[in-house]
This record gives C-alpha cells, structure tokens and sequence, in this order.
C-alpha cells in the first residue's frame, strides 16, 4: 500500500497561504502572496525537486489544480521534476470541476476518505499532497495522512489560512528528519508516532 505525504511552505506562525504570488489567493484581503521567494535557494529547490520528481502521484485541491495545469504541462520538460509531474497521475478533489485538461488526471467521487483510500491502495508508491488548503484540512480531519514534509519559512505573517486549523483533534507525530538551508528554511519531516 502507497503512503499519503504532505509537502507544504508554512511560515513560522502556520500560515500557509499565497506562497509564490500575490495573485494566488487574496481570500481575506491576504496582501503578503509571495513570501517564499525571497527564501528559496538551492537547498529548497532540491529538496522540492527531489519530492516532486519522487512521487508516483499527485493529490491536489481544485484551486492547486488550476494553478498548475496552468502552467506545469507548458514548463521545460528536460527538468525531471517538471517530466516527472505532467506524467504521473493526478487526482483531483473538487466538488465543481467537470472537465480537467491537465493529461493523466483523474477527478475523485464525493466521499473522499474512500477516494483516498482506493488511491493508497491501488499504489506501491508515494502520493504527494502540495498546497491544496481545503483539501489538506480534510485529509488531517479524517487522520489520512502518513506523513508531513513541512518547510518552515523564518518569518511571521500575522495572518492568513493555517496550514492546521483549530479545533482539530490532537495527533502525535514523530520528527524523524530536519534540515536547514542556508536561507534559514527549516525543513522537518514528520511522521505519526509509532508509525
């Protein structure tokens, strides 16, 4: 059986909203999209790289989604990542999207956590997790994930959607990886305790 891994950017203060562009999301009145930038070097875009071109699936919310097949089937294909993406599968959790343009996608019936575990299932490989809010909030509601490869970005935003939400149910995870880059991006990896 495949495992469900989650790779996030999240602030210090658990904000995970807008990383890569003002325009990416303003729900709220967020006005601070773009605050990875600053602190992606080497180290980041290796490790992303490596994630990305490691998976043997994708799980993606509706706004990701979008954002993506916007882009990454018309990016530089000699990147592995980049090949890596617009190949494997990538299943899609949206209420509203009919139609997904983006090749080897797959949109996931209503009850998600049996979706999810069809997917986990059916896979010896990895299914990576990237942005998808709503999506992401569902999965730890339901206890879905197996494991969390969180890079945490050195500054305080204030504000803006929470990669954990509140009022969920506590969770025991074990840290079993940490790293720092040289921009000071801390990338920790959990997993459940006792996993």
């Amino acid at each position: 059986m495949g495992q469900l891994a989650v790779v996030n950017f999240v602030s210090l203060d658990g904000v995970m909203q807008s990383v890569l562009s003002a325009d990416e999301d303003r729900d709220g009145g967020f006005d601070q999209g773009g605050w990875v930038l600053p602190y992606v070097d080497d180290t980041v875009e290796r490790f992303m790289s490596e994630a990305t071109a490691g998976a043997g699936a994708l799980l993606l919310g509706r706004r990701t989604y979008e954002i993506f097949a916007a882009t990454w089937p018309y990016a530089d294909i000699g990147d592995p990542a980049v090949a890596a993406m617009n190949a494997m599968p990538k299943y899609v959790a949206s209420r509203t999207l009919k139609e997904l343009p983006w090749e080897n996608s797959v949109l996931l019936g209503p009850d998600l956590v049996e979706e999810v575990g069809r997917v986990k299932a059916a896979s010896e490989s990895e299914t990576v997790v990237l942005g998808s809010g709503e999506l992401l909030d569902s999965l730890v509601r339901h206890d879905l994930v197996d494991e969390y490869r969180l890079l945490v970005f050195p500054l305080l935003l204030g504000g803006g959607k929470r990669l954990f939400a509140a009022g969920r149910s506590p969770r025991r995870l074990a840290l079993t990886a940490t790293q720092r880059t040289p921009s000071g991006v801390l990338i920790n990896t959990y997993r459940r305790a006792g996993v």
